[in-house]
This record gives C-alpha cells, sequence and structure tokens, in this order.
C-alpha cells in the first residue's frame, strides 16, 4: 500500500523507492569494527577538549555504541517511512524523499544538504509537517534530493568534470519534470546553499531563495556590534584551525577518499568529528551513527567530495564578491550562532535581494537537524511573505 504523501503531481518517471541494505554488508560492517585497530595513545589524541581532532576516548566509546545499541534496523525502518523515489536525470540516478500535497496550488519547496550531511537532516522537518497536516492540507510539496554522490544518487560522471553548477542544473531539471517548471523555492546550507544560489541566479524556474550558511569577504567594520565581531573571529578561527580537512577534499580527494573508505573508525573520526565541532548542543550519539553509517554502507564518501576542488586553486573572484552572483531574486537567510561562518547582515546584503532575516539564538551548522522547529519556522515565514508576489511573475 502506497504511503500517504507518495502521490506526485504530475506523471513523472518516478520509480518508488524503498532502503533495503543487503544483511552481509551489515555483517562486514560489523566485522569492521570488531578487528578495529586505534592509533597508540598521544598526547594529541588524549585531549578531550579535541583541540587536535577527536580523542581516543570518544572514538572507542562511539565504536562500542555503534556496535552494542545502534539499530541499522531502526534507521532504515525510519527512513523507509517516508516516500522515496529514484529518477535519471542527464543519465545521473537521483534519489530524493519527498511529501507531495495534493492541494492544487501546494508551493514546491527544494531543500539542500551539503557535506557531511544527507537527506537524513531533513526528516525531522519532514515529520513536523506530516504530523501537522494531511496530503489534502498540505501547503507545499518539499522534495529533498541526495546531491549526485551522496547515499543513494549515482555518482557525478566519470569521464568530465562536474561540479556545483551541475548539480544546480541537474536538480533544476528534477523540479521541472516534477511539474515544476512554473516556480519553486530553493533553500541549502553547506553546500547545499552553493547550489541554491546556482539555482536562483541560473535557473528561471528558481523564484526564490532561503540559505543558512554562505560566507562572503569582508572587511572588519566599524559599525559591527560585538555579538557580529564575534561572529567573524568565529569563523578566523575556523578557518585557522579547522579547515584542513577542506583543503584535503580540495587537493587530494582520490588520496582521502581511499584512506576513508577503507575503514568504518576511519570514516567516524574523519565526518564524526564535525558533527562533535560545527554544532551547538551535542548531538545524540544515535544521530551521528546514522549519518556514519548511512554514509559506509552507500560509500558515499569518496563519491561526495567532489565540489571541494572548485575552490583549489582560489577563484580569482570571490564568488560572494563576484556580482554575476550576486541574487536579484527575494533572498531569505536564517543566521545560527554557531555556525561556522556567522556573518553580519550587513555583509549578507551585499551578495543578494535580501528580504527575509532571522537571527537565532541557537543552532549550528547542521540547523535542519538541530533545530528542525525554527528551520521550519523561517521557511513557513519566508514562503508566506515572498511567494504571493513572485508566483504570479
Amino acid at each position: 500500500m502506497a504511503l500517504p504523501f507518495s502521490t506526485p503531481p504530475t506523471e513523472a518517471s518516478l520509480t518508488p523507492f524503498k532502503v533495503s541494505i543487503p544483511k552481509a554488508k551489515i555483517s562486514e560492517l560489523q566485522t569492521l569494527l570488531q578487528v578495529a585497530k586505534f592509533a597508540p595513545h598521544t598526547y594529541e589524541n588524549s585531549q578531550v577538549d579535541r583541540r587536535y581532532g577527536v580523542g581516543t576516548d570518544w572514538l572507542v566509546t562511539m565504536r562500542d555504541l555503534w556496535l552494542r545499541s545502534y539499530s541499522w534496523q531502526a534507521t532504515e525502518d525510519r527512513i523507509n517511512s517516508f516516500p522515496q523515489f529514484v529518477t535519471e536525470v542527464e543519465g545521473i540516478g537521483i534519489h530524493f524523499v519527498s511529501l507531495f500535497s495534493q492541494k492544487k496550488n501546494a508551493i514546491p519547496l527544494l531543500l539542500l544538504h551539503g557535506w557531511p550531511g544527507s537527506f537524513l537532516e531533513f526528516l525531522p522537518i519532514l515529520q513536523r509537517f506530516r504530523d501537522e497536516y494531511t496530503p489534502e492540507t498540505l501547503p507545499y510539496h518539499l522534495i529533498v534530493p541526495s546531491l549526485p554522490g551522496y547515499t543513494f544518487s549515482s555518482g557525478p560522471p566519470l569521464d568530465r568534470d562536474f561540479g556545483t553548477a551541475d548539480i544546480a542544473r541537474v536538480l533544476d531539471q528534477l523540479m521541472k519534470d516534477l511539474g515544476f517548471a512554473s516556480g519553486y523555492i530553493a533553500q541549502g546550507g553547506d553546500i547545499g546553499s552553493r547550489i541554491a544560489r546556482h539555482l536562483a541566479v541560473d535557473h528561471d524556474s528558481c523564484k526564490v531563495n532561503v540559505v543558512f550558511m554562505r560566507k562572503p569577504e569582508g572587511a572588519m567594520d566599524e559599525t559591527l556590534n560585538a555579538f557580529e565581531v564575534q561572529g567573524i573571529e568565529r569563523m578566523h578561527h575556523f578557518v585557522a584551525t579547522g579547515s584542513g580537512y577542506a583543503v584535503e577534499h580540495g587537493t587530494r580527494p582520490s588520496t582521502i577518499g581511499h584512506v576513508i573508505a577503507s575503514s568504518p573508525i576511519a570514516l567516524l573520526a574523519w565526518v564524526g568529528e564535525k558533527f562533535c565541532e560545527w554544532v551547538d548542543d551535542p548531538l545524540p550519539p544515535n544521530d551521528i551513527l546514522e549519518s556514519i553509517t548511512l554514509y559506509w554502507l552507500t560509500d558515499t564518501f569518496p563519491r561526495a567530495i567532489y565540489t571541494y576542488r572548485q575552490n583549489y586553486p582560489a577563484p580569482p573572484i570571490p564568488a560572494a564578491n563576484d556580482p554575476r552572483w550576486y541574487i536579484k531574486k527575494p533572498l531569505g537567510f536564517s543566521s545560527f550562532p554557531m555556525e561556522l561562518a556567522r556573518l553580519p547582515r550587513s555583509w549578507i546584503e551585499t551578495t543578494g535581494n535580501l528580504v527575509f532575516w532571522q537571527q537565532h539564538q541557537k543552532g549550528g551548522h547542521f540547523a535542519a537537524l538541530e533545530r528542525p522547529d525554527e528551520l521550519k519556522s523561517d521557511l513557513v515565514k519566508f514562503v508566506d511573505q515572498v511567494w504571493p508576489a513572485v508566483s504570479t511573475n
């Protein structure tokens, strides 16, 4: 029997999808965890404040939880409680989770994750919409794709370069294939914000854009208040002490891809660090293990870091300073205090037609996962503010 919210508004060429990981892959993961070798104790990995990265104690504790209490089957069941589909665009298999409305005037919302995220981040928001509405009353179509290379989407092409502009083109076509050529709203954070910017600038069907992370360049401004200065200092600290992973992704993606794909403990250390460092309140261990397990079982890591190459060498003009990337369409921004680059509103205003701004008191980089109620509220307020005008254009 079909799940509620699973009827698309058009006769698009979609195949219903259910997650079903072979038991052999689960058994292999458990074996690799049981025989995993840890690094010898060092001064650096003995620091509990993670000043040099994740410590041995955290890594061993998480490995033990992974083996003894975490249940992939529970994760699989939760994922499969939501409608999912796969389709093909430009020869790339695209997986997405969705809630389709039966309302004729429902507003299409495209929700975009980044790295090291996935569609899992948005399940709490989808759950809240599902609890609040029926298929007949839901005011929105909610589309959460797995970016090419992530989880159940196929990887980018092997015979040519592929970047965020290509991802945007593929996802714009996905939305058109779903019947939303007349207009949709894109929201994204991290790499998803870059893709959303491409959609807003390059594709007419994307009417408006709402993001929660951008990194426009700027100089310290004497008009900034203490809170804003603190956010800029946090960004500088991250660049100085926390961005080494991005350099490796961008300059040696093949090498680090082989390294991380060789061991689930390596993946736990490399990605788990981000789920510890880039948040406000600590995430439950189970949430971290869900994401790490999904990455491992779908061989996501080596397939998903290709977009970092676009930053090396750095472009002559940063995207945020390039007038070609100014968003003329309505732009909304949700700012969370523990974001890696918590930038002032005055800086964001230089990158687009900012019509909605919300400064939150809690939350970090994984806003959809950390603060789903707040991000959902921002989406609803933003849509209510801008859609009546843009939908008639």
